[in-house]
């Protein structure tokens, strides 16, 4: 059946045409990303995709072939995955030089702790929320690059931004008084 055709059916609660395109591209959206990222990872994202293309349906619009779609979705996703790892790895690099002399002291395991606690909180974003925030603050974008790439205004941008940091102040106000000292 023709992928347009099923996606159309898929945009209308069509659950067997969602699953026909999802097990048409899977293999090779997997194969795909992993050119990019982990075999593991790579699965993960391409699942994460077609949930998101599922539970987004009715607001997506696809102007060209739904194969082309689905492989420049999954090119982005792992770009953005690549991006957060090597801001992960910056962030992990900064504290251990701010702690490295400080291994012996119990306090060095409190880094650990926070730095769960603050990707747990994070993942509590609603997604638009956190991939907003992400861009900012993991991919060092302008709120003007976001904006365009995420097809919405900067001032959406900054409200998702201002929203996602009150957020986090919230659920990390235990971990403040740290925060303050690693700074």
């Amino acid at each position: 059946m023709e992928d347009k055709c099923l996606f159309k059916r898929m945009q209308d609660g069509d659950e067997k045409a969602f699953k026909k395109l999802f097990l048409k591209y899977y293999a090779s959206l997997c194969e795909y990303a992993s050119q990019y990222i982990r075999d593991t990872e790579a699965e993960e994202l391409v699942e994460d995709l077609m949930l998101f293309l599922w539970e987004n349906r009715g607001e997506i619009v696809i102007t060209t072939a739904i194969k082309s779609y689905l492989f420049i979705a999954t090119k982005n996703r792992c770009l953005n995955a690549i991006k957060k790892n090597i801001y992960h790895e910056q962030v992990h690099s900064l504290i251990y030089e701010k702690l490295k002399d400080q291994f012996e002291d119990p306090d060095y395991y409190i880094v650990n702790e926070l730095s769960n606690k603050i990707e747990i909180a994070i993942a509590k974003l609603p997604e638009k929320y956190r991939e907003t925030f992400e861009l900012s603050r993991f991919g060092e974008q302008t709120n003007a690059e976001i904006a365009k790439q995420l097809d919405v205004s900067i001032k959406t941008v900054e409200y998702r931004i201002t929203q996602s940091l009150k957020f986090l102040r919230v659920e990390l106000k235990e971990y403040i008084t740290c925060l303050l000292f690693l700074i």
